[in-house]
């Protein structure tokens, strides 16, 4: 499988040790060069790299439309996106070298001020989904997870409608997994104003910021938020949902969004 690699183990269960194969997650150094100066580095699974490579600059700020990309190039087995602009941004200049470690898995990187994420507009969010839809969703997330089920190593992300996955992307990293599927949607030019993003990791304010930015009104977590984010969502006027587990789920911004 890609993005797997096996070794040989031993394998300890109760009272039983015996030799065993386990298939381990790869965990990749991508490196993205922005009009030939290197930019960043992310640990990554080796996976959508053109997507992770354009969601991450778009979700920064640094391109903000498909008409500013000049040209993209993946080296797969360097690992090296070399990406180029039609024109040179101030911002991306003043951002070369400043990377800030982050709570991300994988060593989440960004370079926003957190402060600048109450200066997003207000997300219109006008749509409707039942308790149930969501349930059914994430039962068929929990099952789409190949990578998951088979290493127990990555996070799972998903651009859903009421009733379908649209696209699913898994990595080391829950950050890098959404930037892949901005990337996607970014490139194809989708509209998602009344669709949502389903993540097995925590919603942390950064997470919150990139679906803020491309104006997602719903998220949806197998997993927790942090108060920050349950505040800048409020105000934001994005729905958050979080422990969504079997009938369970606990919904935290936005009540209107949900029909019981």
């Amino acid at each position: 499988m890609t993005g797997t690699k096996e070794y040989d183990i031993i394998r300890v269960k109760g009272e039983e040790i015996y030799e065993d194969k386990d298939y381990v997650i790869v965990e990749h150094a991508f490196t993205i060069f922005l009009n030939d100066n290197e930019f960043i580095t992310l640990l990554c699974t080796p996976s959508s790299l053109e997507y992770l490579a354009i969601g991450f600059l778009h979700s920064e700020g640094l391109i903000k439309s498909k008409e500013d990309i000049k040209n993209i190039r993946i080296d797969k087995e360097k690992g090296i996106a070399y990406v180029y602009t039609k024109n040179k941004t101030n911002l991306s200049e003043k951002l070369y070298g400043k990377r800030t470690i982050t709570t991300g898995c994988g060593k989440g990187t960004v370079f926003y001020n957190v402060i600048d994420s109450f200066k997003s507009k207000k997300i219109k969010n006008d749509t409707k989904i039942n308790t149930d839809d969501i349930k059914k969703l994430i039962r068929t997330f929990n099952k789409e997870s190949e990578l998951f089920l088979k290493t127990g190593g990555v996070h799972s992300c998903a651009l859903c409608d009421r009733e379908n996955i649209l696209i699913f992307e898994e990595d080391i990293g829950r950050h890098n997994a959404l930037d892949k599927i901005i990337g996607k949607v970014f490139m194809q030019g989708m509209d998602i104003s009344d669709k949502m993003i389903l993540t097995s990791g925590r919603i942390s304010s950064e997470v919150l910021i990139k679906v803020a930015k491309i104006g997602l009104p719903i998220i949806v977590s197998r997993s927790a938020p942090t108060n920050l984010t349950i505040e800048m969502a409020k105000d934001l006027n994005i729905t958050v949902i979080g422990f969504v587990r079997g009938d369970k789920m606990n919904i935290y911004s936005n009540f209107p969004s949900l029909d019981f």
